[in-house]
């Protein structure tokens, strides 16, 4: 980056730094004069909502909650039973819940296992894409009710890998993302097996909860190693993370071909080619493209800067992957472009962590987690949390324990209330993070079992239960409590 450039993004700065070092910003420190409005259901805390009390150590060793909260166990991998006879598949990932009515929810949840692993995705007739990837990952679809007890679990899709995050669609299903960039005729091995992938692998597929199958790749969204996605209020864009580095990856946007209306089975009614993929720019003062969001800091916090979105040339990434097809400086790279979620106003996106020296550009500053969110109307994007990069001082068991420095989320969900909740995914302890619009950040879960990262959380509509997972060994939890008197 030059002087010039540099000297742009300091000079016009108009955020706040961090109150807190190693915590997220409340958003109110993010929204100077009030300019920032995160969504429909955000809106200023007027600070009558008390703090979550401390957590509480668990003494089944598994999940520290504050006093007044309580988790069930949903499914755990190798232990619940699949309809279908097999024993719940493992690495628990993105998630989404719907409601069932009668009290009861149902869940979709993703698998992030690649071809080979020990507790897979089971095969089931008219669920799977590629016949090839064997023991991979996939989607169940888990039924409970309001205490979180399994009602039931079935596969929803199988013969997809590497299942990371996705997003739910307003239509009430889920769009399951995968993370990779696998091609067909790749030898896998693992489990003391092996074979050969016999489709390309890197997209997104619909799954539905009531049993519909449709194991059909939506190549309009692209192939690249995907993370998250969220779909705009008007339902003309999908927005899309890519979770990739050597380069960095990117953030998309697919606009609808003009005249398409969204709905359930997307795969059967989009040709390869229909809409525009393109990978977002965000501009400078001086109109220069920010060659990667490492750049910014919390001295940019709460600042709108414009961006722009440039079309991606071979979006199924035939001969060279998507973020390999623009040059350095063409379009805003970041690393570990993680959750993404949507509201009515906008759309949040979360950066991991950038701090080894191959994850960042030449001089760029080293940080442990950025939540942005881009505003639909303004056609702008704001650094809403940053997080410093430390280095524990701790090491072992007492880092993984008493570590309260915040650092690397992760997946990111919006409540009922609209603050936000996201998990971490980064040194020490793992939390369970919530981030209350113009209030504090508080942790509201800690795993006590090990150093595995929180996914997937996410809120039912009524407010009464957070799921949550922890991915290794697979558990999925439903957390309930007094959730509005902290968050409401």
């Amino acid at each position: 980056m030059t002087a010039t450039r540099r000297s742009l993004i300091a000079g016009g700065a108009a955020g706040v730094g961090l109150a807190v070092a190693g915590a997220v910003p409340s958003l109110a420190e993010a929204s100077p004069a009030g300019r920032f409005r995160p969504g429909a259901a955000a809106r200023p805390n007027t600070s009558s909502n008390p703090m979550f009390p401390p957590l509480v150590d668990d003494p089944k060793g598994l999940l520290a909650l504050p006093a007044g909260f309580r988790y069930a166990i949903v499914t755990s991998a190798g232990e619940t039973t699949l309809k279908e006879g097999p024993k719940t598949p493992s690495n628990h990932d993105g998630t989404a819940v719907f409601s069932d009515g009668r009290g009861r929810y149902k869940l979709i949840q993703n698998h992030e296992l690649g071809a080979g692993s020990a507790l897979g995705v089971p095969h089931v007739h008219g669920t799977v894409y590629d016949p090839g990837a064997l023991d991979a990952g996939g989607c169940t679809v888990i039924t409970t009710d309001a205490q979180g007890r399994n009602l039931g679990e079935f596969v929803g899709i199988s013969g997809t890998s590497t299942n990371c995050a996705g997003g739910p669609t307003p239509w009430g299903t889920w769009l399951t993302c995968e993370e990779t960039e696998d091609k067909a005729g790749k030898a896998w091995s693992g489990n003391g097996r092996s074979g050969t992938y016999e489709k390309d692998h890197g997209y997104v597929f619909e799954v539905f909860h009531d049993g519909r199958k449709l194991p059909k790749p939506i190549k309009a969204l692209g192939r690249f190693a995907h993370e998250a996605l969220a779909i705009d209020h008007r339902q003309q864009h999908v927005f899309l993370s890519e979770d990739a580095s050597g380069p960095n990856g990117l953030f998309y946007r697919w606009t609808a071909p003009r005249g398409f209306t969204m709905g359930p089975g997307l795969a059967s009614r989009l040709g390869d080619d229909d809409g525009t993929l393109a990978a977002m720019q965000i501009l400078m003062p001086d109109g220069s493209v920010l060659p990667d969001v490492a750049y910014l800091t919390s001295a940019q916090l709460g600042r709108p800067f414009p961006v722009r979105w440039k079309a991606v040339p071979d979006r199924l990434a035939t001969t060279t992957s998507t973020r390999k097809q623009f040059a350095d400086g063409e379009v805003t790279r970041g690393k570990k472009f993680e959750g993404v979620w949507g509201t009515d106003k906008g759309v949040y996106v979360v950066n991991s962590f950038a701090f080894a020296e191959s994850d960042l550009p030449a001089d760029a500053v080293p940080h442990d987690g950025m939540v942005w969110f881009y505003d639909y109307a303004d056609e702008t994007i704001r650094l809403v949390a940053y997080f410093p990069h430390q280095e524990s001082a701790e090491t072992g068991a007492a880092a993984r324990y008493d570590d309260l420095v915040f650092d690397g989320p992760d997946n990111v969900t919006v409540t009922p209330w609209g603050s936000l909740v996201l998990a971490e995914d980064g040194k020490g302890a793992s939390h369970v993070l919530a981030a209350t619009p113009y209030g504090p950040t508080q942790a509201i879960a800690r795993n006590q079992l090990n150093d595995s990262e929180f996914t997937g959380p996410t809120f039912s509509a009524d407010g009464k239960v957070l799921f949550v997972n922890m991915q290794t060994p697979g558990y999925t939890f439903a957390i309930t409590g007094p959730w509005e008197k902290y968050l409401g």
